[in-house]
């Protein structure tokens, strides 16, 4: 095999800024590309990520519906990644043209990380708008802390509607607002409705239809990205769950109650907002060349482009902070199939460019999606139809388990799903997880007086 070398003929120094599916998915077959390399120490790999884990976010929707345990939807990098310097770390900022990025300060105090090859795999984050009340009542759905908060959060609403004698209060706590559309919001609510309900066994003086859930979503159709005619199925089963979808409609003020551009004005206690994501901030404070929309500038072999048109050495990215050219759709969807299959084409270019090969076009396939909609109901795409029911949820749970980037947690959430078919669910709210110390403070506190 022909050595892998840095420009300067020792060591190549590969920085992998990002640990989400695509800079896990890189770094593990970096791994094994450049074993020999990297026990000779000829190669060095580095990940940077802000969080010890991978998030897989696909599985959030069945956190939050105790269908699975929340520790299995992460995947810990160091474990998986042995021969990597695994950094739990921020950067701040990227100077390629002088191939050196900045982890964020400490105390005060800038670390600077040379390299000689950049992959950039940061992703996203969510986008938000200037909603008045937004921050101090909306939540986010992003992270395992966010899902375990929803599900608590919502059955705290049912606690708190079955004790109360005020009926405006008792509305607002049974009312649930999920603000877009796309494959996180539709499956959050969805799976969150589904389990609401059957927690209302245990509430008699609550029944179905006292429960209200919206969905906004500010464009003509829900699933934006997915075939037409799956998101009609999941329009019309949604509707007819009775869950209110308002498409072309925004969210105007948190503040009080809901305020809708449609007019519609109603009081509620959740509120959360799953309306797309944007590019990291990250992108900004390099010198890499970003398009109109923020994500880096890609040739189809998932080089980062240079000015005159060809790739620009020592710079690749992939994932959703990167604008991938696709021969039939312009631009390759910022999804986790496509994060997966481009990671493994990065490795394999930068491996062969790094010995003097030519880097191979990334083709991606065409993808089938299909989104959950609660225990034993989903919708699915496949070859020229959709499924809706059963089978599509099985075809789901297969697609979803089989992208998820950890053979130890395919186990283990295959584990939880053959237990959660043999026994009822859990509906326990455990709120107090989220402030430990508040019993023992108010204990302090009772002891003070």
């Amino acid at each position: 095999m022909n050595q892998v070398t840095s420009t300067g003929g020792g060591t190549i120094r590969i920085l992998i800024v990002g640990g989400g599916p695509a800079g896990l998915a890189t770094a593990r077959r970096l791994q094994r590309v450049l074993r020999d390399q990297l026990r000779a120490g000829l190669a060095e790999i580095t990940v940077v990520e802000a969080a010890p884990y991978l998030t897989y976010r696909p599985l959030l929707a069945e956190v939050a519906a105790g269908s699975i345990d929340p520790r299995h939807v992460v995947v810990p990098l160091r474990p998986a990644l042995p021969d990597c310097r695994v950094l739990t770390a921020r950067i701040s900022r990227i100077d390629h043209a002088r191939r050196l990025a900045w982890i964020a300060p400490q105390d005060g105090v800038e670390v600077e990380l040379p390299y000689d090859e950049l992959v950039l795999t940061v992703g996203s984050i969510s986008r938000t708008r200037p909603v008045p009340g937004l921050a101090e009542h909306g939540v986010g759905f992003e992270t395992v802390g966010e899902a375990v908060s929803l599900r608590n959060h919502v059955l705290a609403q049912l606690d708190l509607a079955s004790s109360t004698r005020d009926i405006e209060l008792r509305h607002a706590a049974l009312t649930f607002v999920f603000v877009g559309g796309g494959y996180g919001g539709v499956g959050a609510l969805a799976e969150l409705e589904d389990m609401a309900r059957y927690a209302l066994r245990d509430y008699p003086n609550i029944q179905s239809d006292d429960l209200r859930w919206v969905l906004v979503e500010a464009t003509g159709r829900i699933l934006a990205e997915a075939d037409p005619q799956l998101a009609a199925h999941t329009l019309v089963q949604l509707r007819e769950r009775n869950v209110d979808v308002r498409l072309n409609t925004r969210l105007e003020s948190a503040h009080g109650p809901i305020a809708l551009s449609d007019g519609s004005r109603f009081a509620a206690r959740t509120l959360v907002w799953t309306a797309g994501v944007r590019p990291a901030p990250l992108l900004a404070a390099t010198d890499l060349p970003l398009g109109p929309d923020g994500r880096v500038v890609c040739l189809d072999t998932l080089q980062v482009a240079g000015p005159g048109g060809g790739p620009l050495p020592g710079a690749w990215a992939a994932g959703d902070c990167a604008a991938v050219p696709d021969p039939e759709t312009g631009q390759c969807p910022p999804n986790v199939q496509q994060a997966l299959a481009q990671a493994e084409r990065l490795a394999d270019n930068l491996a062969a460019v790094a010995v003097g090969r030519p880097a191979l076009p990334y083709r991606p396939e065409r993808t089938y999606a299909s989104t959950s909609l609660g225990l034993r109901r989903a919708v699915a795409h496949t070859r020229g139809r959709s499924l809706t029911g059963r089978r599509a949820w099985l075809l789901h749970r297969a697609r979803t388990l089989r992208r998820l980037p950890s053979t130890d947690r395919r186990v283990r959430i295959l584990a939880d799903w053959l237990l959660g078919s043999l026994f009822s669910r859990e509906m326990v709210s455990l709120g107090s997880v989220e402030h430990p110390r508040a019993e023992f403070q108010a204990a302090l506190s009772e002891n003070d007086h």
